[in-house]
């Protein structure tokens, strides 16, 4: 059976994957169904078939996870962009030297997605984010990036084409947090995603800013540069 934008028997089957996130790892078929709008008997047959191809896997005590497939895609996901060598040290290093946890984010659709991220080694503040997280793509100091980089003609109030720099602390997910953003650029110039570094507020202020600032445009500009980017904005900044 299908309908005018697909099949909706794999509307449906992904619809019970995304029923999982960070609160719900393990769902019962009665959850399943209750998350998706199912009727349990047709949640149980596809529950069955994504079960066979390991994107689910079923517990002896009859509840639901994911399943191992998930894993093996995310991988190739990952693979796909031939950014993990370059990215996951340089946000290891970024997030060692600044004590905040660094991400690395790209554009898909409507939806800005945790690519890489290496928590803060010292406090669990915003541990809330994972790789695969998906958030607008234009909210955060990492939207306003891939805003303004991505869409050449967007309005840029606050510069940050000339700074390469953006800084998100109103309006956030969580109260009492500020990020810093800035552009990665793959080997033809073009962009490809943005370094975000994010925190307590209180430590984004007037005294650790120009630091922090520092180390994020500079964790951008070795990525970049590790990409095989040719003349980047950075250097053409440091001109």
């Amino acid at each position: 059976m299908s309908h005018r934008d697909g099949v909706v028997a794999v509307d449906r089957a992904l619809a019970l994957l995304e029923a999982f996130d960070d609160a719900r790892t393990s769902l019962s078929l009665g959850e399943l169904a209750a998350a998706t709008g199912l009727v349990k008997s047709t949640a149980l047959r596809l529950a069955a078939s994504l079960e066979r191809a390991a994107f689910l896997r079923r517990s002896a005590d009859g509840r639901y996870r994911l399943g191992p497939a998930l894993a093996r895609l995310g991988a190739r996901y990952q693979a796909s962009y031939d950014l993990g060598r370059s990215v996951q040290p340089a946000l290891e290093r970024l997030a060692a030297r600044s004590g905040e946890s660094a991400s690395f984010y790209v554009r898909e659709g409507d939806e800005r997605v945790c690519l890489h991220r290496v928590n803060a080694p010292w406090h669990g503040l915003l541990h809330v984010v994972h790789v695969g997280s998906r958030f607008p793509y234009q909210t955060g100091a990492a939207g306003q990036v891939i805003r303004v980089f991505d869409e050449p003609q967007a309005p840029d109030p606050d510069g940050v084409r000339g700074t390469l720099v953006a800084m998100s602390a109103a309006d956030r997910t969580l109260s009492d947090t500020a990020a810093l953003a800035a552009p990665v650029f793959g080997a033809d110039g073009a962009f490809v995603g943005a370094i975000s570094l994010v925190g307590p507020a209180s430590r984004f202020g007037e005294r650790l800013l120009p630091r922090l600032r520092r180390e994020v445009l500079d964790t951008a500009r070795q990525v970049s540069k590790a990409l095989g980017a040719p003349l980047t904005p950075y250097e053409h900044q440091a001109a």
